[in-house]
């Protein structure tokens, strides 16, 4: 499908370490992209450069694509970049931010835990028009408007993108979830090419140390995909690999959306006996195999189309 250009005065800004896919996103948008300049000081301070016409002005619509895994200096970029953004003439932001950080503590366990997911959800609202992400860690609220409070708050899901690719791979596998928790990644992923899919139970001792039990699906002689949203110190995909194989399975790949591997976690799963991993370019990691570009392209017209109509109706209110 050829992507529709955008308006003249709609800019994507990006950093140096995300240009990749960025730029990927640009050309699946027709949108014209440009660089963030970016300074540390020696104390961890940020100094941002941002790209501006001969006038010192921005367009008046930008689209800020900042992936938010290891999250805490870029909290920092975005406040100081979304900020200054208004000030130059933006009167539009959309943060595209394919992982989004936080998301996981949404209810305090114990008296006095900060439920980082509202804080940061209501820190990003205060800043962006719309926010755009994948897979977001959402499992005690159902959408995520209820963690970023705005209309547009858009959760778009790297399991179709994972299956198409998983069945380029495999003619008929069996998709296994690792855990109750990646039921729906599982199910959504399944559903694409009609495959078989099922999920473990894990009982978890610890950020290191877990259990997992197999559901009760034959699986001996098959091909067998672990599926996930995520995947960090890799243990629950390395466990739920060394049961399968050991129940019969012929071979055992992972696919993920975020690769948000842990120093070692990949050689965990490798000594599990995991041949292929496969992760969405959500994370830049060197087990990226699909591109989310265009989903992510898509849904960036949709919130610059709405954002337009509603200008073009509250102008014409002004006028009556």
């Amino acid at each position: 499908m050829t992507p529709t250009p955008h308006d003249a005065n709609t800019l994507l800004l990006h950093f140096e370490d995300e240009a990749q896919p960025a730029q990927a996103l640009a050309l699946a948008g027709a949108l014209p992209h440009a660089l963030i300049e970016r300074h540390r000081f020696p104390d961890e301070e940020l100094k941002l450069r941002l790209p501006v016409n001969a006038q010192g002005r921005l367009p008046d619509t930008l689209v800020l694509y900042r992936s938010l895994d290891r999250p805490n200096h870029k909290l920092i970029e975005l406040m100081l970049a979304a900020e200054q953004a208004r000030q130059l003439g933006a009167r539009r932001i959309v943060l595209v931010a394919p992982y989004l950080a936080y998301m996981r503590q949404d209810i305090a366990f114990q008296p006095g835990e900060v439920v980082s997911q509202r804080v940061v959800g209501r820190f990003l609202a205060s800043l962006f028009d719309a926010v755009i992400t994948v897979d977001p860690h959402l499992h005690r609220i159902a959408s995520l408007q209820e963690a970023i409070p705005l209309t547009h708050a858009i959760a778009l899901s790297g399991a179709p993108m994972l299956a198409d690719l998983i069945a380029r791979h495999h003619a008929a596998p069996i998709l296994i979830g690792p855990d109750a928790e990646s039921a729906p990644w599982v199910a959504s992923a399944a559903r694409v090419h009609g495959v078989t899919h099922s999920v473990c139970t894990k009982t978890r001792w610890g950020d290191r140390h877990v259990e997992v039990a197999l559901p009760a699906i034959e699986v001996r002689g098959r091909a067998v995909v672990l599926i996930d949203d995520v995947a960090s110190s890799g243990h629950t995909l390395a466990e739920a690999a060394r049961s399968l194989l050991a129940a019969g399975a012929a071979s055992v790949d992972a696919a993920v959306t975020h690769a948000l591997f842990a120093p070692g976690a990949l050689a965990l799963l490798r000594q599990a006996g995991i041949q292929q991993v496969w992760s969405t370019d959500c994370i830049a990691h060197e087990s990226n195999a699909a591109s989310m570009a265009p989903v992510l392209a898509a849904a960036v017209t949709q919130a610059l189309t709405h954002a337009a109509v509603r200008c073009a109706t509250d102008q014409n209110r002004s006028r009556m």
